[in-house]
């Protein structure tokens, strides 16, 4: 009998350890986005240095200050904005051979919030910065002054892509009716993108979203009164994660919900 209670015991040993082992290993290989090269684009500024001309936007974040996005953004040109997309991708941006550069060619990080649309009523090489196909940035005030003199007004940058660090997990905003569900996906690390999402009620299987747009996801379904799971795949690194129960059973449109889940 001790003999059997010996081996029942180790057996249940090696299995705990078995499941601490692969827990690692599946961490380990989950996809984690990783810095682009270096590439080289043009950045202007607008607002001024509150950055309250940056609230709002094409991508839908609202208030950047009450969401966590702060005043280090920026407007992508359409080539670069991937038709919403690119919502919530971040980059760090340098100025380079420009008078206006500051010593050492500090670098900034920003997230993209929002779109520069194409004056098409000016030259691409003089005024109409953000005309297809060029890659332009036009940056809060403030994350601008921090790589160059605002007096310079356009100047020449290198930039990259690179994870986006947030605190916590993802955020839902959700906007709609019982039977019409529109969320805004905020708070998004790893590549701070997302190219696909579904929803489930606790009376539903999942159920697809279309992309509304910028950084919204929308379902037709009857969800009053259910909690809701959300299930979202990363466009940059194409991974997936399911944030479980998110809004309770009684959630209510302008309100924000949270998960511990994120990407890496």
């Amino acid at each position: 009998m001790a003999s059997f209670l010996h081996l029942w015991r180790l057996n249940i040993l090696f299995m705990a350890l078995s499941v601490t082992i692969f827990g690692k290993l599946v961490s380990a290989y989950a996809p984690i986005y990783r810095p682009s090269p270096w590439s080289l684009a043009n950045a202007t500024f607008y607002g001024d240095e509150s950055a309250s001309a940056t609230m709002g936007g094409a991508c839908g974040y609202g208030n950047l200050f009450n969401n966590g996005y702060g005043v280090d953004t920026a407007a992508l040109s359409s080539t670069l904005f991937n038709n919403g997309y690119a919502c919530g991708t971040c980059y760090q941006i340098k100025c380079v051979q420009s008078p206006w550069c500051f010593d050492g060619s500090p670098f900034t990080t920003v997230t993209a919030t929002n779109i520069c649309p194409p004056n098409w009523n000016q030259d691409s090489n003089n005024g109409g910065w953000c005309n297809p196909p060029r890659t332009h940035f036009d940056m809060a005030k403030p994350a601008f002054m921090k790589i160059a003199q605002w007096k310079g007004g356009i100047v020449p940058v290198m930039y990259r892509r690179v994870p986006c660090i947030k605190n916590g997990g993802i955020r839902f905003s959700l906007e709609g009716n019982g039977y019409w569900l529109l969320v805004y996906v905020m708070n998004v690390a790893g590549g701070g993108d997302i190219s696909n999402m579904w929803v489930k009620g606790s009376k539903t299987g999942w159920i697809s979203m279309s992309h509304n747009w910028g950084a919204s996801y929308q379902a037709f379904a009857t969800l009053q009164g259910q909690a809701l799971s959300f299930k979202i795949t990363s466009y940059t690194s194409k991974e997936t994660i399911i944030a479980w129960n998110v809004a309770p059973s009684n959630w209510n449109a302008g309100l924000t919900y949270s998960t511990t889940r994120n990407f890496h």
